[in-house]
């Protein structure tokens, strides 16, 4: 074997390519090397155009010069991966792990008892056993026995704590020593005439073995050892912006200063993915043109989202919401041309009714035509609904069920979309290894297992998106590792603080960091001293902008990179600091224009009629009656899955209804509560609510029952008498001018031996809320409104009062003291304010109280735009 030859490139600023392409020239001429069989290997592809172009530009014979893997590449076939072994594919690689997770008694219980605990272990194993096969592929074919020998032996079975985790270590590495040689092993093989590597960003494994075995001279060029301050001729700039979206627009419009001054291609660091993005949307919208090398999240295009909601939709406690999201990203329906008029149809429905769940919609009484969308929307999910089968077979019937809604067309047309159908295998089923094969065919999954890999191969997954022809491209997005050597005139770099450029690397899932080290996966140490060299050779650019927030999206606060306080304490040492940054935003000085309160007037506009809520909204705030009652406006319900306490109320009030229409008399306790525990299935079976969503109410309710049954016994023993619930009641009191007044009582009991009538309102809020609203009468909007419209039909004198039913303790009604009167005050002043509403008087925004805090017509009435400022 060779002595291996160092030398170091000492170059100036813009120089790194030619005097690399001398030194070799000198070099291959001193031991009269043909230069044309000399093969040279640089860190990454992205180096191969300038370092070509130099060797072109010296003239005479070229070397070959390529990475490792596109030399190894270029000699062979890639090798064919068998059945089970590892590929280095996400999608194939989590279901071979599943399968080999299922086949121990172990794994085979997590997937059962626990799935998520499962899908964390697939991952990990996954992740461990790729890290053990790069680590063994650096290696020389004859050395990697060895390897895993000793590999064997430091990971010994043992008890106590972490042994789950070395079990599963375990795993990975035996799954690791069964795959496939390497392409790279072809290097081995090869007989150049020499070996020449250059070095930047730290030593490659890989390289350094090949060179040791090899058996011609060879020489490696370090590049590492003159970047940092040594190559920094200007302090870099530094500047700290107060949040996210100053962050975005001062690197933006910093990129837009080195293009002014035609200092061009500009590297813009991909530290924050959504940072980069935010300042991506801000350069297209001046129309630069732009090249990503990071790419995007796969699960994070549109294309992705549409599947994926497709998928969830499909599930059978799928909610409404989830099942909108998918249909509103379709672009119509195949063969229905009212497609989107149907959907909103069937979504403004579904907010009438509250339908939240996709199992109810199906069984609800809709329209003809809403009806039939349905249908042919449950035709298209039918498919996705089975249960388990291969993955083969799942994206089978994903790939049918995407082209029956019309979606297929629209991904096959979309880059992104292009891109998620070969993550998932969908583009051409027939291709792909007998590896994938194997795996899709025999893994067998549930549909939530099903999503769960999809989704796990999407976030997995990267798109990057067509740019421009490349001598257009003026700024390039790469990651700090791919920036070396690069001939960029200016870098910008945001996401500078310590959470995105210089943290701690996360701990790995099943090693310590000894083990890690110890078994030559690198470690922690040594993925930081990599991007140390990285963060080093960055400063080579002629000019360096380093950029980053005080706090994060989430308020934390956010910190110098301790790179870059490195950086500050080396340039201090030299007498130098980093350079201050110069804001180049043009600021625009606006004159201040308040907005005044809204005060409009509706005296032709006066809804016909009027129910307690609206009364009450116009007591609370004028403009809050404008908006909901003259204008109409209404704020969508959600259509959230998740039952909330207002559904919970809503139940309870239909099975008191029901109860107390079929109770002719009392009975026992027992069956009275045997009674109404069947009424309440009933009732939630009519609402679709499944047993998991109602599990925290249905324990409410339990304790509610005796509660409740106590009360109504004792109000038996007083006389008194169910006579009727869920009235609808309506007036046209002289008083307001033909206005009608209408509602709904939740209940009406005969008392005192049927002498007076009292009106029950049953309610789930705070007793303390309650008794608030009865201590001043007048002040109760709802009970005396409900007196006002049982009056003229009572003949006989009124109660009300307020059920609270939630409470701990025993149930106790609040009585509203004479309500009739409270009603003859209700209705005289409120046919006066309608009289004065006629007559021209305003309707304005009070902007004060409680009442502002959660009402949905604050930024109608622009309550936090006012001059008085925002607190409400």
């Amino acid at each position: 074997m060779a002595a291996i030859e160092r030398t170091l490139l000492q170059t100036a600023k813009g120089q790194v390519w030619p005097a690399l392409a001398a030194r070799v020239r000198e070099w291959a001429a001193a031991r009269d090397l043909p230069l044309r069989d000399v093969a040279v290997l640089l860190p990454f592809s992205a180096l191969l155009p300038p370092a070509r172009e130099a060797f072109a530009r010296s003239g005479g014979w070229q070397p070959r010069i390529e990475t490792a893997r596109t030399c190894a590449a270029s000699l062979a076939p890639p090798v064919a991966v068998q059945p089970m072994q590892l590929s280095f594919d996400a999608a194939a690689d989590r279901l071979v792990a599943a399968r080999l997770l299922r086949l121990q008694s172990v794994g085979a219980g997590w997937a059962k008892a626990d799935p998520r605990r499962f899908d964390r272990a697939v991952a990990a194993v996954v992740e461990t056993a790729q890290a053990f096969a790069m680590a063994a592929h650096e290696l020389p074919p004859a050395a990697r026995e060895a390897y895993w020998g000793d590999a064997r032996q430091r990971l010994a079975p043992g008890a106590g704590p972490g042994a789950q985790q070395r079990w599963l270590a375990r795993l990975a590495l035996e799954w690791a020593a069964q795959s496939a040689a390497p392409a790279t092993d072809r290097l081995f093989e090869a007989e150049p005439a020499a070996w020449v590597a250059l070095q930047a960003g730290g030593a490659d494994g890989l390289v350094e073995s090949l060179l040791a075995a090899a058996r011609c001279p060879c020489l490696i060029v370090d590049a590492d050892a003159d970047a940092g301050l040594s190559s920094c001729i200007d302090a870099p700039s530094l500047a700290r912006c107060p949040g996210f979206e100053d962050e975005a627009q001062a690197a933006a419009a910093q990129v837009l200063v080195h293009l002014e001054r035609g200092e061009h291609p500009v590297a813009l660091i991909g530290l924050d993915r959504q940072l980069v993005r935010r300042i991506r949307a801000l350069l297209e919208r001046q129309n630069v043109p732009l090249a990503d090398e990071t790419g995007w999240t796969l699960s994070t295009t549109r294309a992705a989202a549409l599947v994926m909601a497709m998928l969830r939709a499909a599930s059978p406690r799928a909610g409404t919401d989830m099942l909108f999201d998918w249909l509103k990203a379709l672009p119509g329906w195949p063969g229905v041309e009212a497609a989107d008029s149907l959907l909103r149809g069937i979504e403004r429905e579904c907010r009438r009714r509250a339908i939240s769940r996709v199992e109810r919609l199906e069984q609800a009484e809709l329209e003809p035509e809403l009806a039939d969308h349905v249908a042919r929307i449950d035709a298209v999910l039918a498919p996705l609904r089975g249960g388990r089968a291969s993955v083969a077979e799942w994206l089978s019937r994903l790939a049918g069920a995407l082209r029956a809604c019309g979606a297929w067309e629209m991904l096959s047309a979309d880059a992104a979309g292009q891109a998620v159908l070969r993550a998932l295998r969908l583009d051409e089923p027939a291709a792909g290894s007998a590896a994938w094969h194997d795996a899709a065919g025999q893994a067998r999954v549930g549909l939530d297992g099903f999503v769960a890999w999809a989704d796990a191969v999407l976030e997995g997954g990267s798109f990057t998106p067509p740019g421009p022809a490349a001598d257009t491209v003026r700024v390039v997005i790469t990651p700090l590792a791919r920036a070396m050597l690069r001939p960029f005139a200016a870098l910008v770099c945001p996401g500078a603080d310590d959470r995105h450029l210089g943290a701690a690397p996360a701990a790995h899932p099943l090693l310590s960091e000894a083990e890690q080290v110890a078994l030559g996966l690198g470690g922690r140490a040594r993925r930081q001293q990599r991007e140390a060299l990285a963060f080093a050779q960055a400063l080579a650019a002629p000019r360096v902008t380093f950029l980053r927030r005080h706090v994060d999206t989430s308020g934390e606060p956010l910190a110098d990179s301790p790179l870059l306080q490195r950086l500050g304490l080396d340039l201090a040492q030299q007498g130098r600091a980093l350079a201050p940054w110069q804001d180049p935003r043009v600021r625009r000085q606006l004159e201040w224009q308040p907005v005044a309160r809204p005060q409009p007037v509706a005296s032709t506009a006066l809804p016909g009629r009027v129910s307690a809520s609206a009364v009450e909204a116009l007591r609370d705030c004028p403009y809050r009656f404008f908006a909901r009652h003259v204008l109409g406006l209404r704020e969508d319900d959600e259509l959230e899955a998740e039952l909330e306490k207002r559904d919970f109320g809503d139940w309870l009030h239909r099975v008191l209804h029901r109860f107390h229409a079929q109770r002719e008399a009392p009975r026992s306790v027992e069956e009275e509560s045997q009674q109404l525990d069947a009424i309440a299935l009933q009732e939630r079976s009519d609402m679709g609510l499944s047993d998991d969503e109602f599990l925290p109410f249905a324990a409410s309710f339990t304790r509610f029952v005796p509660r409740y049954l106590e009360w109504l016994h004792r109000r038996d023993a007083d006389g008194a008498q169910w006579q009727a619930g869920e009235s609808e009641a309506r007036i046209r009191p002289a008083a307001m001018g033909g206005i009608e007044l209408y509602g709904v009582i939740d209940r009406i009991d005969r008392v005192e031996n049927g002498a007076v009538l009292e009106l029950i309102d049953y309610k789930t809020s705070s007793l303390e809320r309650l008794k608030a609203r009865v201590r001043q009468p007048l002040e109760d909007t709802q009970l005396a409104f409900y007196a006002a419209l049982l009056a003229p039909e009572a003949g006989r004198p009124l109660r009300a009062c307020y059920l609270p039913l939630d409470q701990s303790d025993a149930i106790k009604a609040i009585l509203h003291d004479d309500v009739q009167r409270s009603a003859e005050v209700l209705v005289q002043e409120l046919g006066a304010e309608f009289d004065r509403l006629r007559a021209g008087a305003n309707l304005p925004a009070l902007g004060e109280g409680e009442v502002c805090e959660h009402c949905e017509a604050r930024g109608l009435c622009r309550r936090d735009h006012w001059p008085d400022g925002s607190a409400a």
